[in-house]
């Protein structure tokens, strides 16, 4: 994972577009020594900006909340359950803060720590790391997608469906009772 320095905060909230996104996963983890971490997995757009790419494209991207001091994950009947509001990155007293959900701020209002805390979905940790996951093929079969081509590139054949085990007590040579 790549680990995300101070001031590049504002340039990293700037190459992706996160309103819109999803919110696929938050996972709490708990380690040894009372360090804790926030993962969050979210469905987000490329910018194009600095990449050379022209379009954005769907990006599957994980960020990675490390020696959490403190978040908060709540749910409200009136929100959406899964949809990114917009993410806001911050910086203060050592900690990196990150709100998935900017309500009550004004387009362009830069968020203090007070609002980060306010927020409905964000987390405040020492160290931030990022990394684009892997995109999943659309529409793949789960036989396409476990094991790759052969050298010649056929494609993959699928094992055909054993028949089913006879239950106990019966011969496997008898025909099928109806009950």
């Amino acid at each position: 994972m790549n680990r995300l320095a101070a001031h590049e905060a504002a340039g990293f909230a700037r190459k992706y577009q996160f309103r819109g996104g999803k919110v696929r996963r938050v996972q709490l983890r708990y380690r040894r020594g009372g360090v804790t971490q926030v993962v969050f997995d979210l469905l987000v757009q490329s910018s194009g900006r600095g990449s050379g790419e022209a379009a954005a494209r769907p990006v599957r991207l994980r960020l990675l909340l490390h020696q959490v001091a403190e978040f908060r994950f709540q749910m409200r009947p009136h929100l959406p359950r899964r949809i990114i509001e917009e993410a806001r990155f911050g910086y203060w007293n050592g900690l990196f803060y990150l709100m998935l959900d900017a309500s009550g701020l004004e387009p362009g209002e830069q968020a203090k720590v007070h609002d980060y805390r306010a927020s409905e979905v964000y987390a405040a940790g020492r160290e931030l790391y990022w990394q684009e996951q892997p995109a999943r093929q659309p529409n793949a079969s789960a036989a396409e997608t476990a094991s790759p081509p052969a050298a010649d590139g056929t494609p993959p054949s699928t094992p055909e469906k054993a028949p089913p085990e006879p239950s106990p007590g019966t011969s496997p040579l008898a025909p099928p009772t109806a009950e």
